[in-house]
């Protein structure tokens, strides 16, 4: 199976991508508003296909990418019966299985941070995620959004501790840069509800952490209610100068053959070395050459009327060359991938040496 763990560093928030290594079908767990973006280029570049986005629970800390990735990629969105919202495609309960290509997770039903909180489990038994349920050496509030520390001392129990205890904790939220525990760490090291805690002790614990409300809470939980879908029903992503996607790298890039339809829209900033401008593979008719080892110290020659195409020899340079004008605030940027050497492949018009 394909398994990626993505975070957010706004919220402390894990996202995990999980995919089938044979059909190349996906699911995406708990995704984030903002980072829609970043995840779209690791799918896009692992050439997965998304089939459903699940969230483990109405969130109070972000909001959920999850209408996003509807439109993005047509898949269902999957949350707990028990909200009754009419943006969930397939609402599920306790019991129920999502199949992706030779792949499913088997939902648990484990309220108590929120009334509809669920873990999504491998069919396997060897990982759970378990939102905000489960923490890595802890265990979620349960004092706001109709909370009940009893309801998750069972659904911790009951639910999560009667896996193996090899199987790995994927939790909703770390703030401590941990990534991922075992059941068996759990059960005996929780100081919240390991060893021999019982359940008046897990009580008295979490009734008295003295939490601050959550600092989104009042825009995130509206927001999570719909989805993540806007108010003004916008699909909210920027207006581009051309067709620019952004590679998990962080790269914006933009393909050879629109640019070649497009010379006189663009400033081509060539960031090669002298030598190679006039050398074998030419250069690009009107292309400003800048080498990559004088930009920062040349920003003011660069127009800012025009978007700014960059290239190389083969799209290494000219990539560091975008994320250089980026942080110096030039917002219509992208690399040519491939650069020239990809370039000539594709036969598109040049000027010889």
């Amino acid at each position: 199976m394909i398994f990626r763990q993505l975070f957010d560093a706004g919220s402390s928030t894990y996202t995990y991508l999980l995919g089938c290594a044979d059909s190349r079908e996906a699911i995406l767990i708990d995704p984030v508003f903002e980072q829609h973006q970043r995840d779209a280029a690791l799918i896009r570049e692992l050439g997965l296909t998304v089939r459903y986005v699940l969230d483990t629970h109405v969130h109070a800390d972000h909001v959920t990418a999850a209408w996003l990735a509807k439109q993005a990629y047509k898949a269902d969105i999957v949350l707990s019966k028990r909200y009754g919202l009419g943006e969930v495609d397939i609402p599920v309960d306790h019991g129920d299985v999502l199949a992706f290509g030779n792949c499913a997770v088997e939902v648990r039903a484990t309220p108590g941070h929120t009334a509809g909180c669920v873990t999504y489990v491998t069919t396997n038994h060897d990982r759970a995620f378990t939102g905000d349920c489960l923490l890595i050496r802890g265990a979620g509030r349960t004092d706001c959004q109709g909370g009940d520390v009893h309801e998750m001392w069972e659904s911790i129990r009951e639910q999560i501790f009667m896996l193996p205890d090899e199987c790995l904790v994927y939790p909703g939220h770390d703030y401590q840069g941990r990534t991922a525990s075992t059941v068996g760490e759990e059960k005996h090291f929780n100081p919240r509800i390991g060893g021999d805690a019982r359940e008046e002790d897990f009580a008295g614990y979490m009734d008295n952490l003295g939490l601050a409300h959550p600092r989104l809470l009042e825009i995130a939980v509206p927001a999570n209610l719909r989805c993540g879908k806007p108010e003004d029903d916008a699909l909210l992503q920027p207006v581009g100068w051309g067709p620019v996607t952004v590679t998990f790298a962080g790269i914006p890039e933009i393909q050879p053959d629109w640019v070649a339809r497009h010379l006189s829209e663009v400033c081509v900033l060539d960031v090669r070395k002298r030598e190679e401008f006039s050398g074998e593979l030419g250069h690009l008719e009107g292309a400003q050459l800048i080498p990559l080892d004088e930009l920062r110290d040349r920003l003011d020659e660069i127009p800012r009327d025009r978007p700014i195409v960059t290239v190389c020899q083969t799209g290494k340079r000219s990539g560091m060359a975008a994320q250089i004008l980026n942080q110096a605030g030039f917002d219509q940027v992208a690399n040519v991938p491939g650069g020239l050497v990809h370039w000539q492949r594709l036969a598109l018009p040049f000027r010889e040496s």
